[in-house]
């Protein structure tokens, strides 16, 4: 096993993030437990805790309607140890407008900050991951290699940016009269970066899937789960020539749909139960056993690549699962770095929903946005 080193989050300061007008905690290396009723503010503490490392929204909601109501800005700020940056500051104004820095040093490209407080949150609300529209699926894909891959990142970048300059040129070629020259002009670069995204999605996921069908197993269930990466590029030995290939055939029917169908921006995660796909034939616990077991495999490509065992954001993680299967996936959390379970944020809606394992965390409360440290 990759020996990792283990992120802690020594203290945070939220400013006008959702609900929290201002907050200033020290976490103690273990983590803490933070109880409070739905509505008050748990996630949204969560949610600053990742924006550090994404940059934005776990949940895909705008910069600018995270700041809070009344506010032009918000800030969130880190001291951590662990992790290749100790302290990373970010404000972002609600035009938008950003800035970061690390270890106390303006950083004007944003990715240059990305990662720069590994975490993996756990919630309910993953079960989207695999009951949700693909969509969903390629942004876990993303993110998870975006984050441990300089190369994917880049990758993406450039593709995203290809993309929406052929589809613009897809919009203006409908035009009477236009030509599809400028449609073609986008496509080596689509082809280029494109190969790299599907062969990374593709590479990881090959590397994934004996390991995603023994979480599965070990979290209880008896069905044999299969994640495989489904995508009409996905068995080609040249991926560069073969998108090229389906971007030049597509390029009159892209242009009376005005919108480019060929590519990794349409490929998906499959997720299935013996043969049949999980999102028609799964239960809701054994969607959410798979949904547990890909942030599982997300918390692993982190140590494995990054060298550095994520802090663990458990957002009322054990919700919707008996106890057994709820006590699985502590064990395996904490037998998958050789550091032990990670530092631990969890949230619950009531303390005696705080799972033994983590009744030695420090407690707090939470209401309106406001925290308090209960006395041991």
């Amino acid at each position: 096993m990759t020996q990792a080193s283990r992120v802690t989050l020594s203290s945070i300061a939220i400013r006008d993030f959702r609900n929290i007008e201002r907050a200033e905690l020290t976490i103690p290396p273990d983590g803490i437990a933070l109880v409070g009723d739905n509505g008050q503010g748990k996630t949204n503490f969560l949610e600053a805790i990742a924006y550090l490392e994404l940059l934005r929204s776990m949940r895909g909601v705008r910069d600018r309607d995270l700041t809070r109501f009344g506010a032009t800005a918000f800030h969130i700020g880190c001291v951590s140890a662990g992790a290749a940056v100790n302290r990373v500051g970010i404000g972002v104004e609600r035009t938008g407008k950003k800035r970061i820095m690390l270890d106390g040093v303006d950083t004007p490209r944003l990715t240059d900050a990305l990662g720069a407080l590994p975490s993996v949150c756990f919630s309910p609300a993953d079960i989207a991951l695999i009951a949700g529209a693909p969509a969903e699926r390629r942004r876990y894909l993303d993110i998870a290699l975006a984050l441990s891959s300089k190369r994917y990142l880049a990758a993406l970048r450039q593709y995203r940016a290809a993309l929406a300059r052929r589809n613009a040129a897809l919009r203006e070629a409908a035009r009477p009269g236009a030509r599809h020259s400028s449609v073609a002009a986008w496509e080596p670069a689509l082809a280029e970066h494109g190969a790299v995204i599907v062969e990374e999605r593709r590479g990881w996921v090959a590397e994934g899937a004996t390991e995603f069908t023994r979480l599965c197993a070990d979290i209880g269930e008896r069905a044999k789960m299969q994640i495989e990466y489904e995508s009409p590029l996905a068995a080609a030995a040249d991926v560069r020539a073969a998108l090229a290939e389906a971007l030049h055939k597509g390029r009159d029917h892209d242009a009376r749909r005005m919108i480019t169908h060929a590519g990794p921006h349409r490929d998906d995660l499959a997720v299935t139960l013996g043969t049949r796909d999980l999102r028609l034939v799964g239960s809701a616990g054994q969607q959410r056993t798979a949904a547990i077991a890909l942030r599982l495999l997300e918390a692993a490509t982190f140590r494995t690549r990054g060298g550095a065992q994520p802090v663990l954001l458990l957002d009322d993680p054990f919700a919707e699962l008996d106890r057994k299967r709820a006590s699985r996936v502590l064990a395996l959390l904490e037998e998958s770095s050789a550091t032990g379970l990670g530092q631990t944020i969890l949230c619950v809606p009531r303390e005696d929903e705080i799972p033994a394992a983590f009744t030695r965390l420090e407690r707090w409360t939470v209401r309106d946005g406001v925290f308090a440290r209960v006395a041991s």
